[in-house]
């Protein structure tokens, strides 16, 4: 059954007990007629996608949240959400364990760090539905009490590392921080606000960095954002890149294939 969200005039939400993928459920609901600002949230998933297809462990006592939004912007503002999506979770942690603005960064363009370890995972897709708009899903999973072991980079959850949040006590807070980000970003119009705090919060910042693509690595400085919300990485040659997407890491980089 779908509620409204107490406090947030226009949002909804369904919670569900265990599903394929929440995004999967959000992107059905937009192909029947919602009229979007939908989220929906699961016990557990049993088909949960992360990234370039990888698994996403979606096991009881974490978040499992999906936002459906109808027609958020234009298609050359778009490249810009997912910073406003980790800031808005960003956010919300914060309100949530105020003792960790210390340790707690944001990963471009989307993953939230502990203490340099990961402690979520978003994936955002989108598609026209047949109803003429522009679908786009938000999905997010947090560690609330566990966290997979990933060869690929280290991992944690709130609850290792002391902080005892249930998903709806994290899931009540980032309904609001998302509301209050993506009304601040204003479909785009917004984003040199959000690129600000977003920077404010990243890691690694002007620091050495390697970013991974498919078929080649590069290392330089992460030198800032550019206006699309792209990396601008900067060689040692001077040149920059802009980066639109590509694995991060920090430091010495693990094997090629981890």
């Amino acid at each position: 059954m779908i509620s409204s969200i107490e406090g947030l005039d226009g949002w909804r939400h369904l919670s569900l007990d265990d599903v394929g993928s929440t995004n999967t459920v959000a992107f059905e609901r937009a192909s029947q007629g919602d009229a979007g600002r939908l989220w929906i949230t699961a016990r557990s998933q049993n088909a949960g996608k992360a990234r370039r297809g990888r698994h996403w462990v979606s096991e009881p006592g974490n978040l499992y949240a999906s936002l459906l939004l109808l027609n958020p912007a234009p298609a050359d503002a778009l490249a810009t959400l997912p910073l406003v999506v980790s800031l808005a979770l960003h956010k919300a942690i914060g309100k949530l364990c105020p003792d960790l603005s210390d340790v707690l960064k944001i990963k471009w363009p989307n993953d939230i760090l502990l203490d340099g370890k990961k402690l979520s995972g978003i994936l955002l897709e989108a598609a026209n539905d047949k109803h003429g708009r522009l679908a786009v899903v938000i999905g997010m999973g947090i560690n609330c009490t566990h966290f997979p072991d990933s060869p690929l980079y280290p991992s944690t959850s709130l609850g290792a590392e002391g902080h005892n949040v249930t998903p709806e006590q994290l899931f009540e807070q980032l309904a609001k921080s998302m509301a209050e980000e993506l009304r601040i970003w204003s479909a785009g119009a917004g984003f040199s606000i959000i690129r600000r705090e977003w920077l404010e919060r990243a890691k690694g910042l002007g620091e050495r960095i390697i970013a991974r693509f498919p078929d080649e690595e590069i290392e330089g400085r992460f030198l800032d954002l550019d206006d699309n919300g792209f990396l601008q990485l900067e060689e040692d040659t001077g040149q920059v890149r802009h980066i639109s997407a590509a694995d991060i890491f920090f430091g010495n980089s693990p094997p090629i294939g981890a």
